[in-house]
């Protein structure tokens, strides 16, 4: 029964904003157009344009059910030692220093949101200074700004991207970091960036590594594609590296959803490095209360596949040709639309579709372009002009370059 006379307890709580990936979900899964594309969502398909199970995950799958010992029990607060110590080894390098004297220190989380969450939750209480703010690249994954908002932080953002070249914007993005007060946190993407698919060159990276050391900025990573982007899991953690190497102080967010299609089973770790081996177990036992708190214990099953792959050296070896299948078939449909566009004589230059990389494309079309592809073509993207490459196949990409080609002729 309703209630009546009284004031509901929750008359003063607002409709929060839409968010702007999960709308366009719901949009796509609406129109049932037989000429329909879906470049929004964030998974990698295949040339069927289906979702890929891993071949080393269905092996890994197999082994997790066919194991006599196995059973459901909790996990222990840190997560699951057989994916923190391989994911660990994985970022930072099996021969780290850092890990070898034991400066660092990695819990499981729920995914890479939840990475970013306890990240975000734990510099709260213990950033120093108290008041530094959280940079954020502009543009950069749409949850970073509602996951540090909703731990309490300022949130302030760096420019990044060059609205001109859709190209790297390395002199303003330096100019900012400078410009910042001394001690803030600045929030990188490892590699693969969302949504611009634009990162920095080593030589860049190391310019931003010089900022940041000058103005004693603290890194906070976030690792979503790592192996996915370039098809080199070494490679794709340069950056991390790095700034290891030069004396950092860091947390990273690592997600496992991409690079071994674990998505809906939702595994992460978040790393820690200190500056010393005496700082880290209380920094241990902080993060371990933090996950108590919010999660109790991590999930097991994704943890217990992902474990496999990386404790097992065959599996490992497996793994990796596994993403440089998924890196290479990116690739060729980024080449793709590129030299589609370019046939078609498409208005533009459309060489940053293949100078950005991994699973997603900053195009460059504008927000009136995007709603008359959503409305006349059917096809679905992000509002900025975002799609995911892996959304293309040889079925649809020569309508998406038709397509393309029509909305922009249009505009000029």
């Amino acid at each position: 029964m309703a209630m009546t006379g009284a004031v509901a307890y929750f008359s003063s709580v607002p409709e929060a904003p839409a968010d702007g990936i999960l709308k366009l979900s719901v949009l796509s899964k609406a129109d049932t157009a037989a000429n329909k594309v879906d470049l929004g969502v964030g998974a990698y398909r295949d040339d069927q344009g289906k979702p890929w199970v891993l071949p080393v995950i269905r092996t890994a799958e197999q082994r997790v059910a066919s194991d006599a010992n196995g059973n459901h029990e909790y996990l222990g607060v840190g997560g699951l030692p057989a994916l923190t110590s391989g994911a660990q080894k994985l970022i930072f390098g099996a021969d780290s220093p850092a890990i070898g004297e034991k400066r660092v220190y990695s819990i499981q989380t729920i995914s890479g949101t939840g990475a970013n969450m306890v990240a975000a939750v734990f510099l709260k209480q213990f950033k120093q200074p108290a008041d530094a703010a959280v940079y954020i690249s502009k543009p950069t994954w749409g949850n970073h700004r509602s996951i540090l908002e909703t731990a309490g932080h300022e949130v302030r953002e760096y420019r990044y991207c060059n609205y001109d070249t859709l190209g790297l914007d390395i002199s303003g993005m330096l100019q900012d970091l400078r410009a910042a007060p001394r001690g803030q946190i600045i929030l990188l993407h490892a590699c693969a960036h969302n949504p611009t698919g634009i990162d920095p060159t080593a030589e860049q990276w190391q310019q931003i590594a010089d900022v940041m050391r000058e103005r004693n900025h603290f890194p906070l990573f976030d690792c979503a594609y790592q192996g996915f982007a370039t098809g080199d899991v070494d490679k794709d953690a340069y950056a991390i590296r790095l700034f290891v190497s030069r004396g950092f102080e860091l947390l990273v967010a690592e997600s496992f959803a991409k690079n071994m299609g674990l998505y809906g089973e939702r595994t992460g770790c978040l790393h820690v490095v200190t500056g010393t081996p005496e700082l880290l177990p209380p920094v241990a036992s902080q993060l371990n209360r933090l996950s108590r708190a919010t999660i109790s214990t991590a999930s097991a099953y994704g943890a217990k596949l992902a474990g496999v792959v990386l404790q097992d050296p065959a599996l490992y070896a497996e793994w990796l040709d596994n993403m440089r299948v998924m890196s290479r078939r990116i690739e060729l449909m980024r080449q793709g639309l590129r030299d589609r566009l370019r046939d078609l004589g498409t208005p533009g230059d459309w060489d940053h579709v293949t100078r950005q990389i991994g699973m997603f494309s900053f195009t460059g079309l504008t927000k009136p372009q995007v709603d008359e592809l959503r409305e006349k073509h059917h096809l679905y993207m992000t509002d900025d002009g975002r799609i995911s490459v892996a959304g293309l196949n040889s079925g649809n990409i020569d309508y998406v370059a038709r397509a393309i080609d029509a909305v922009v002729r249009a505009g000029h």
